[in-house]
């Protein structure tokens, strides 16, 4: 299925307006093995795997 130059727009419109962007950098190969466990221990995507590592430290480091 192809998308249409407006349906590419529209949704990079609603990514801007709905959406913060945080962008790391990790040494070569790490990547590898991040998707990889999160692959064998979760059903999650990375994004979601990294969102919950971080929002679980953060309420760790409040306690």
């Amino acid at each position: 299925m192809t998308i249409s130059k407006a349906q590419l727009r529209a949704t990079a419109k609603y990514m801007k307006n709905n959406y913060d962007e945080i962008k790391i950098r990790i040494p070569k190969g790490e990547k590898a093995i991040i998707q990889a466990h999160v692959e064998k221990t979760t059903d999650k995507s990375v994004n979601e795997f990294i969102q919950r590592a971080i929002k679980t430290t953060i309420e760790e480091d409040l306690k």
